[in-house]
């Protein structure tokens, strides 16, 4: 079995080492590289190009949204989720504005974080359960997002539920019996007539619209 290499990047070595010991018992996952700062966390990004990242949120030097930022320019395709402690709804929608593939908190239940890190790699994106309210109410509907439902095509309105059902592209690909580039040209039609930027934006909104 071909394991999934992540980088672990947080200023904390006991909790580098306590998150590695706990991949270390998963047959498909494997800790390759450490970092306590951005910049190190960088160059070893590039030298490793890992399937995830997990990626501290609050360390000395370059923070984490800073860091996200740079591994983006750079053009690193690894997964990159934050890890925090802060489930302050402005470090999570920021992590979500800089392109995170997830926002998990430290002290989830050990399985979860691996369920949520193996979807992570899967492509999906992951956050912690408690953080779905705070998104929840940060994103809540106006009158006018209400109105464009009506302006959605019937494919674009069943893409929409199946990706409020965590579905990928391959999935939906899969379900609708359509090529994974047109989901993609649907998916995109969707976010512009929305007004929205991601996939979890779109499915807390199906969500508040009783879709």
């Amino acid at each position: 079995m071909n394991k999934a290499s992540i980088l672990l990047v947080d200023d904390h070595p006991m909790l580098r080492k306590g998150v590695a010991q706990l991949f270390s018992l998963e047959d498909n996952l494997e800790v390759i590289a450490e970092a306590n700062c951005g910049d190190e966390a960088i160059t070893l990004a590039i030298k490793h190009v890992p399937d995830l990242i997990l990626l501290d949120l609050n360390m000395k030097g370059l923070t984490g949204i800073e860091t996200l930022s740079a591994l983006k320019r750079a053009n690193i395709t690894s997964k990159v989720v934050i890890f925090s402690v802060s489930d302050n709804e402005t470090d999570v929608l920021q992590a979500l504005k800089f392109n995170a593939d997830g926002y998990l908190l430290k002290d989830s239940e050990p399985e979860e974080l691996i369920d949520k890190v193996n979807l992570a790699i899967a492509g999906e994106f992951v956050i912690s359960s408690p953080l779905t309210q705070i998104l929840a109410r940060s994103l809540r509907p106006s009158n006018n997002k209400t109105s464009l439902i009506e302006s959605l095509t019937q494919r674009e309105l069943e893409n929409l539920k199946l990706i409020a059902g965590g579905k990928t592209n391959k999935d939906i690909a899969r379900k609708l019996g359509i090529t994974e580039a047109t989901v993609k040209v649907h998916v995109k039609n969707l976010f512009k007539k929305l007004g929205l930027k991601t996939r979890v934006e779109v499915a807390i909104w199906a969500v508040e619209q009783k879709l």
